[in-house]
């Protein structure tokens, strides 16, 4: 059989999830070359039905599945399930895509951006393929382009993150504080640790010794390792706000030569996975209702020369987080695993 006609059987592990359902739908939506999909859950899902390409196909347990003849696994069920199951999963045979952050920083598990670095998905000496987190991929997507051109020594990202980055519990929480306080009734946050209707957290993830959070550390630790550049600096802060799908970016970088604002838009405007919307009018900027949201691309606006740097330049980079941020991608990279036939 040839590598064109070739079809593979693929597990989506985590599939009643909101990452995963999106996983099942952009399957269906690029005709990747599926023979047999397996919808895979915990114990509770277990024996539920989720949706692909138009029809209905029952959620297995992951438990107990003997994971044998799949050749491509999507994982998004977080982190202890990965670092459980996936190395069983390649063990097996299959190559694991993994949307957690459990082997993220391993040296022989590549992290791998579609557009930014696919030629590191061949080299899995594991089987397993990681994909970055959602924050960092959509800044990359944007920033490799100018740094392969023009270099970039230094970033500084305050991230705007929706709250279905932290899940379905977080959307509720979000729909339901805000009908309470709109009929006067007490927030009572429990997914958060204050109230996320009507109001900003600067706190993502859990905090670490230096006062930074584990979510700014990954803009850092994961941007050095699919750019290959260790010297590259990064200062982070990343931000949970109340909009239910697409995260948002307040970027400046300083580069090594001198890039202007004609140059930059040039050449995002034929990077792939990018489009420019940059109008210096109302409404002429990318915002995660308007233009991420349930789109694959990563919106990039607002570019300006800084103010304060000679070789200084500020962007404004939207994406959907569901979508481009985590499944989209995984699906991506499960394109270039069959490629490979």
């Amino acid at each position: 059989m040839s590598k064109a006609q070739r079809r593979f059987n693929v597990a989506v592990v985590g599939a009643t999830g909101a990452v995963g359902e999106t996983m099942l739908s952009i399957l269906a939506e690029r005709k990747f070359p599926v023979a047999e999909i397996i919808p895979l859950a915990s114990e509770r899902s277990a024996g539920s039905e989720v949706e692909f390409d138009g029809r209905k196909v029952r959620v297995q347990d992951l438990a107990t599945f003997d994971p044998k003849d799949v050749d491509i696994a999507l994982f998004s069920a977080g982190g202890s399930v990965s670092r459980e199951y996936a190395p069983k999963f390649a063990a097996a045979g299959a190559v694991v895509i993994d949307n957690s952050s459990a082997f993220r920083y391993e040296d022989d598990v590549p992290l791998v951006v579609s557009e930014v670095n696919p030629e590191a998905a061949r080299q899995r000496p594991r089987g397993i393929i990681a994909n970055p987190n959602c924050s960092t991929m959509q800044m990359l997507v944007a920033l490799a382009p100018i740094h392969r051109e023009y270099g970039i020594e230094r970033i500084n990202v305050a991230t705007y993150q929706s709250v279905s980055g932290a899940g379905r519990s977080a959307l509720e929480e979000l729909g339901r504080q805000t009908a309470g306080i709109l009929n006067f009734q007490d927030p009572a946050p429990q997914r958060f640790p204050v109230q996320i209707a009507f109001n900003l957290i600067p706190h993502i993830d859990e905090f670490l010794d230096n006062g930074f959070t584990k979510e700014e550390m990954k803009l850092v630790w994961e941007t050095r390792k699919i750019l290959g550049d260790d010297g590259i600096q990064v200062n982070p802060t990343a931000v949970r706000v109340p909009v239910f799908y697409g995260h948002s970016e307040a970027v400046a970088i300083e580069t090594r030569k001198k890039v202007t604002v004609e140059q930059a838009r040039e050449l995002l405007a034929r990077s792939p996975g990018v489009e420019v919307v940059d109008e210096r009018k109302p409404g002429g900027y990318p915002t995660p209702v308007t233009h991420a949201s349930g789109r694959d691309a990563v919106y990039v606006g607002r570019i300006r020369e800084d103010l304060s740097h000679p070789r200084g330049l500020n962007l404004w980079i939207v994406s959907d987080n569901i979508r481009k941020g985590a499944a989209l991608n995984a699906v991506q990279l499960a394109e270039l695993v069959a490629a490979e036939g």
